[in-house]
């Protein structure tokens, strides 16, 4: 099966658009830890090879594309926080994180984005601009595979520092994810203010935890 491609990047050029910006997120299923998104606008005349959704290469492989992106493309990373999650629900902080990372996007002839390239089946409320809901846009978008890439790298990085900060719960290896050694430390450790409590492991724990101090 062949890898992503050009053909939305060239069909929203044939369409007149000349800013074109791929957009991902990462970080929707963990327990713990925010949920990450980057946009990308690629140069389509100098795109690195072995781009591809973040999940189908290896770590070294991403972090040596996210530093040859950010040299040869212009790239923003941004957050919402688990307290957002837990707000407005993990979709809207997703799109919430989006719509950050598309703001932070600088460029140095003052371009603004014209059209978006957004990997899922829903659209944020509030796109500066035309976009598009690609499902599994990161296996078959370039650009949104690059910020696949970038999201992943980010994000996988701040669990690291997180979890140098709350030994114990693996997140420097799970990053967040309810693996079975994670659930086994939230169960001896508690929960942290970095778990989104909302989330069914987690609140189970607190449901059990508040039952047992009655």
């Amino acid at each position: 099966m062949s890898g992503p491609d050009l053909s939305f990047e060239l069909r929203a050029r044939a369409a007149g658009a000349r800013c074109i910006i791929g957009v991902d997120e990462v970080g929707r299923g963990p327990i713990a830890g925010p949920v990450t998104a980057a946009a990308v606008c690629l140069d389509l005349d100098c795109i690195p090879e072995g781009l591809n959704d973040s999940k189908k290469l290896p770590q070294s492989r991403r972090e040596a594309l996210e530093v040859i992106l950010t040299e040869c493309a212009i790239v923003s990373v941004a957050h919402a926080t688990v307290r957002e999650i837990e707000e407005v629900n993990i979709l809207r902080a997703s799109h919430l994180a989006m719509m950050r990372a598309v703001a932070g996007l600088r460029f140095a002839t003052g371009e603004r984005p014209d059209h978006l390239l957004i990997d899922g089946r829903d659209l944020p409320r509030d796109c500066p601009c035309r976009a598009e809901a690609i499902i599994g846009g990161d296996g078959i978008s370039l650009s949104i595979a690059a910020a696949s890439i970038m999201a992943k790298v980010a994000r996988d990085r701040l669990m690291v520092d997180l979890a140098q900060q709350h030994p114990g719960y693996g997140w420097e290896t799970n990053a967040g994810y309810p693996t079975k050694s994670h659930i086994s430390a939230l169960n001896d450790l508690g929960v942290t203010p970095h778990h989104r409590r909302s989330f069914r492991p987690v609140h189970n724990i607190l449901y059990q935890e508040e039952n047992l101090s009655c």
